[in-house]
């Protein structure tokens, strides 16, 4: 029988924004090379509460500051917190961020004087936990073939445990990796049934004859 993690969504009140030109899933890694100065505060923040991010999908502008330019971006996105860090340099840091619950906004967004993003935002449910569907096996066997070979080559891009029992997990690790558009990414990500997001993959996957028609 399925379940539901989060039955009940939550509200985070003020969560710092991350905008970027992809899309962050559930359970994924994601590096960043962080110089900017409203950045490296928000870092320094996350560092010593524990507290999470929130990242959001551009859909206008750089991930850059630049005077003048306009800056949209996605109201739905993945919260991220920091697993690893390191400066190899003053106003440089390279840190390592795992996706957490996903969220969408609950009120408009607000910039602070140095650049940095603001909202309200409401957590939304977690997928529920479920085997892959029968007719997904062949995305799910790919997708453990390329992790072992991916391992062998010590370029595993994913966090360890490997879980390719669950829907979600398989889905969203190929969306990780798949040289789909940053908006379909988000789409996605978004999408609240894992086992649908599941059969787009593999139909996907198909039709590109990643795997076997």
């Amino acid at each position: 029988m399925s379940t539901n993690a989060t039955a009940t969504p939550a509200q985070i009140d003020d969560l710092p924004l991350f905008p970027l030109g992809t899309v962050v899933f559930p359970g994924g890694l994601l590096p960043l090379r962080i110089f900017e100065a409203r950045y490296l505060d928000l870092m320094t923040d996350c560092l010593r509460s524990g507290a999470s991010f929130g990242v959001v999908t551009l859909g206008q502008g750089d991930e850059v500051r630049r005077s003048g330019a306009k800056v949209t971006f996605s109201q739905q996105g993945c919260l991220a917190s920091l697993v690893d860090f390191d400066s190899p340099q003053v106003g440089l840091l390279q840190v390592s961020c795992l996706g957490g619950a996903r969220f969408e906004f609950a009120g408009q967004p607000r910039e602070d004087n140095n650049g940095l993003w603001r909202v309200d935002a409401k957590l939304l449910p977690d997928d529920s936990t479920e085997p892959p569907p029968a007719d997904c096996a062949d995305a799910v066997d790919a997708l453990r073939l390329a992790c072992t070979n991916l391992a062998a080559q010590e370029r595993l891009p994913f966090r360890e445990p490997l879980v390719f029992d669950d829907a979600g997990w398989v889905a969203n690790r190929w969306c990780e990796i798949l040289p789909i558009p940053a908006q379909t990414k988000l789409k996605l990500m978004l999408l609240p049934d894992a086992a649908a997001r599941l059969r787009l993959v593999a139909d996907f996957l198909r039709r590109k004859g990643i795997v076997a028609a």
